[in-house]
C-alpha cells in the first residue's frame, strides 16, 4: 500500500475551508482523512471531542511540544493549535490522503519539515466578504474580528508560499477545484 498524500490547507479564519472540505469529503475515491488538531481553546457549540480538536490544557499543549509530538504549533487570540504527529502518519502508513487544516504560521512549519506535502491556500473574494462571513459567525467580539481580518491581510501576502490558490468565491465550484488538485497529485504519485 503506498503512502497517503499530506494535504497543508490554510486561508484566513472565516474564508469557508470547514464548508468547502464537508464539500471534498464527499468524494470517497479521494481517500481522505482529516487531520484532528489539538487546541487549549474551549470548543464552541457542537464541536467534539477527537473529531473536531483534541481539546486539553495548556499544560498538556506545552507538554506535547517539549516532546516534538506536534508537526507544527501555533497561538492565536490566547490559544494553542498544533497537529499531532502520530495521528497524521498513521493515516498515511494508511494510505489516506491526509488534510491539515492549519493557519499560515503552522503551514509553513510542516512545509519546511515534510519534503512530500502538497500546499492549498483559500482565499476570499474580498476582505469585506471576509469580514462579512465571521460577523456572520456571531462567535466573536468585535476586538477579535479586527484582529482575525488584520491577519489575514497579512496572510494573503504569503500565497506564493504555497503549491496552489484557490479562491472560494462559490463553495461548490471551490470544491471542485480542491478535488481536481488532490486527483493530480494523486495521479502523479502513482507515476
Amino acid at each position: 500500500m503506498k503512502k497517503g498524500l499530506l494535504i497543508v490547507y490554510s486561508g484566513p479564519s472565516g474564508v469557508g475551508k470547514g464548508t468547502i472540505l464537508k464539500e471534498v469529503n464527499k468524494d470517497e475515491s479521494l481517500h481522505l482523512a482529516y487531520s484532528v488538531s489539538m487546541t487549549t481553546r474551549l470548543p464552541r457549540e457542537g464541536e467534539i471531542e477527537g473529531v473536531n480538536y483534541f481539546f486539553v490544557d495548556k499544560d498538556r499543549f506545552l507538554e506535547a511540544v517539549v516532546n516534538d509530538e506536534l508537526l507544527e504549533y501555533a497561538e492565536f487570540v490566547g490559544n494553542y493549535y498544533g497537529t499531532p504527529r502520530d495521528f497524521v502518519e498513521k493515516q498515511r502508513l494508511e494510505g489516506k490522503n491526509v488534510i491539515l487544516e492549519i493557519e499560515v504560521q503552522g503551514a509553513k512549519q510542516v512545509m519546511n519539515k515534510v519534503d512530500d506535502c502538497i500546499s492549498i491556500f483559500i482565499t476570499p473574494p474580498s476582505l469585506e466578504e471576509l469580514e462579512r462571513r465571521i460577523r456572520g459567525r456571531k462567535t466573536e467580539s468585535d476586538e477579535v474580528i479586527r484582529q482575525r481580518i488584520a491577519k489575514a491581510t497579512l496572510e494573503l501576502h504569503e500565497t506564493d508560499l504555497y503549491d496552489y490558490v484557490v479562491c472560494n468565491d462559490v463553495v461548490e465550484e471551490a470544491a471542485e477545484k480542491i478535488k481536481e488538485i488532490i486527483r493530480y497529485e494523486m495521479n502523479k504519485q502513482e507515476e
